[in-house]
């Protein structure tokens, strides 16, 4: 939902209501990074077993990029969303590091 539709669609929430539902995001969206995160340990473990590098500069511009496209989709500023995932991108190779 972009956040034109969201305003369109709700009738004047609460500050209460509108601070739960981030409460609610919140942990959704460190459910996300936890699942994420699981992921990425089963891909770093193929890696290990291929004795393949920890670093695939193609896969990080396509990630990058498709976070970019997602950015757009949802009306994000896609500075920030490629921030976010740079960062996940980065604690995955040090993870990916420090287990070999």
């Amino acid at each position: 939902m972009t956040r034109n539709e969201y305003t369109a669609s709700e009738e004047d929430p609460s500050l209460d209501e509108l601070r739960e539902e981030i409460e609610d995001i919140d942990r959704e969206i460190v459910e996300l990074i936890a699942r994420r995160t699981y992921v990425a340990d089963s891909v770093a473990q193929v890696k290990a077993e291929k004795d393949l590098p920890t670093t695939d500069e193609g896969q990080e511009d396509r990630v990058m990029e498709r976070a970019g496209r997602n950015a757009e989709q949802f009306d994000v500023d896609s500075n920030l969303v490629k921030a976010v995932f740079r960062l996940l991108i980065e604690l995955n190779k040090v993870e990916q590091r420090e287990s070999r």
